[in-house]
């Protein structure tokens, strides 16, 4: 028998993309589990379901969050994201982002979570060499933004091989909207 998923933990749910994504899967009957270390995120935008203050990098915080929610699949948000800051600061976002990605990975190895959702982007690309971009453009990014990025893309192809994580990457270009309800 095919387990429905139900309880979806979202990394990074306090933030613009997070708290949309949150509230459409309340909408969608879904039970979202707001992560997030509020650095970026604002605590206000988490209205859907349950949050739980947190950092990706603290495995033993997210083991223990997954486990007392029930975590069913991750929805993976959480990341820096400014381009220009990368540049200045690369280790900032390798560790947040990279070893953040792979922390996340290794708990839903340890939980027995098989399925993800991870927020790449589009500076997987770099400068492109045609236009438009597809999907199977070359990945050639030009930033540690794009980089970290692209890098935990190729850690979730390596868990599917050895864990069979099934996951899904979006590459964004640009986000943007209002809502009422924000």
């Amino acid at each position: 028998m095919k387990k429905t998923l139900k309880n979806i933990l979202v990394t990074g749910g306090a933030g613009y993309i997070g708290s949309h994504v949150c509230k459409e899967l309340h909408k969608k009957g879904y039970i979202p589990v707001t992560y997030d270390n509020l650095s970026r995120g604002n605590k206000h935008a988490v209205k859907w379901g349950a949050f739980e203050k947190g950092d990706i990098l603290d495995k033993a915080n997210l083991l223990k969050v997954i486990k007392s929610h029930n975590i069913d699949a991750i929805i993976h948000l959480a990341a820096y994201i400014d381009v220009g800051e990368s540049v200045k600061y690369p280790g900032k976002y390798y560790r947040n982002n990279t070893l953040g990605g792979l922390t996340i990975i290794e708990a839903m190895c340890e939980s027995d979570i098989k399925n993800i959702v991870f927020s790449s982007t589009a500076a997987v690309y770099g400068i492109p060499k045609t236009l438009p971009i597809v999907e199977d453009s070359p990945k050639e990014p030009i930033n540690p933004y794009g980089f970290s990025k692209l890098v935990v893309e190729h850690m979730l192809a390596d868990y599917a091989i050895s864990n069979d994580i099934k996951s899904v990457s979006f590459r964004y270009f640009n986000v943007a909207g209002a809502d009422a309800d924000s």
